[in-house]
């Protein structure tokens, strides 16, 4: 009984650590108009600066996403935290548009290392039998943390001095209270090698899950899309066309996505993974119907409801993609096929987010985001129609 209080508590002092790494990935997402205001840029560079976070993370998973399994989940999350920390400085120091660039890349840095490790880290300091449990830590810790972003940076800018500067600040305080934590807890791989074993770890599609992995891949890039949108142009639009200049409202309202996201991927339990992804797939195409819906209309309340609506369908469909595609591919290549799927995932915050910079200026914000939803709404269209008429076989056991 004290084995088990004392192996939930580290778990859960490792999820705290998990939020702390997390939140730093999203911290500047409420920031983008005053820095549009100081520096003077458009909302393509915007865009840009924010897909940067995107390359960071996919080079990592390609370049080093079995570092944990190979040095220890304490010195992978420790790099994390210190990426983490030389990105709140970039931001701290910023005086250019370099800076920007320089901190999110360092972000996606972090993010890439902290998005296995930790989840891996989290399972492993569970008790016995407590597996199911740490999943649902280890999820709400990950999308909770990138929920905390926006909505810590939204109010402090809102309600406290030097708005550029002190949410870096806080959450630099932040990152040396969970390296000290870290540090307190034990190491789960039992034989670390020295850094100089990490390999590059290849995508890999093997024939057998292709069926399972066309439809999942489709709804995770869209649902990472809509994410990705959401966190760089939605503050832009909010003030330019809603008059919600208010940081901590637009902060809360792309915290809401992420929150919901916890949500919809904890309702998959409930559902089943089978079910789940063509319901996912469902509940985000009414999130982008919403999203559309408020482009055009111009109101508060649509945007709030493809916030929630969108962040739940994100979630359902995204776990359910990850489930059914670990357990289509052969175990020798799970890691690998997984890896596939992120790859895919995070070029969705990437390439869309970039290209509705790009239409922003000759169309305006309002016409490039419509032109983005119609793009996402015939790629999960094609999704759902794909699942209905060949359901996915995922091999997972529905309870």
């Amino acid at each position: 009984m004290v084995g088990d209080r004392q192996g939930w508590l580290r778990c859960l002092l490792a999820g705290a650590v998990f939020v702390v790494g997390m939140t730093g990935t999203t911290l500047p997402t409420p920031l983008y108009p005053l820095y549009q205001e100081k520096f003077g840029f458009s909302e393509l560079t915007v865009t840009v600066v924010y897909a940067v976070y995107a390359f960071g993370v996919i080079g990592v998973l390609l370049l080093a996403g079995n570092a944990s399994d190979t040095v220890g989940r304490r010195p992978t999350l420790l790099w994390g935290l210190g990426f983490a920390a030389a990105s709140a400085i970039c931001f701290l120091a910023a005086d250019g548009l370099g800076w920007l660039y320089a901190g999110r890349l360092l972000s996606g840095l972090s993010a890439g290392l902290f998005t296995g490790a930790a989840t891996a880290y989290v399972m492993d300091l569970a008790p016995p039998g407590g597996q199911s449990r740490a999943t649902l830590v280890a999820t709400a810790a990950n999308m909770g943390g990138l929920g905390c972003g926006p909505l810590l940076a939204g109010l402090l800018a809102e309600y406290a001095p030097e708005p550029l500067l002190l949410p870096f600040a806080v959450h630099l305080a932040l990152v040396s209270v969970a390296a000290v934590v870290l540090l307190r807890l034990p190491e789960t791989v039992r034989e670390p090698r020295p850094l100089t074993a990490v390999r590059p770890q290849r995508p890999a599609l093997p024939a057998q899950v292709r069926p399972v992995f066309v439809p999942a891949a489709i709804a995770s890039f869209a649902g990472f899309a809509l994410f990705g949108v959401f966190t760089s142009v939605s503050p832009a639009f909010l003030a330019r066309y809603l008059d919600v200049d208010n940081h901590a409202v637009s902060g809360l309202i792309v915290a809401l996505a992420f929150f919901a996201s916890t949500a919809g991927q904890l309702a998959v339990g409930r559902f089943g993974v089978s079910r789940s992804l063509p319901l996912g797939c469902a509940v985000l195409l009414a999130g982008l119907a919403f999203l559309a819906g408020a482009l055009s209309a111009e109101l508060l309340a649509l945007v709030v409801l493809a916030a929630v609506v969108g962040g739940a369908g994100q979630g359902l469909s995204f776990r359910a993609a990850l489930s059914a595609v670990a357990a289509a591919a052969p175990v020798e290549q799970r890691a690998a096929v997984i890896s596939t799927l992120f790859v895919v995932a995070y070029t969705g915050i990437s390439i869309p987010v970039i290209g509705v910079g790009l239409l922003s200026e000759p169309l305006g914000l309002e016409q490039a985001g419509l032109v983005f939803t119609g793009c996402m709404l015939l790629l999960v269209a094609s999704a759902a129609t794909y699942l209905l008429r060949r359901p996915a076989r995922t091999g997972v056991r529905e309870d």
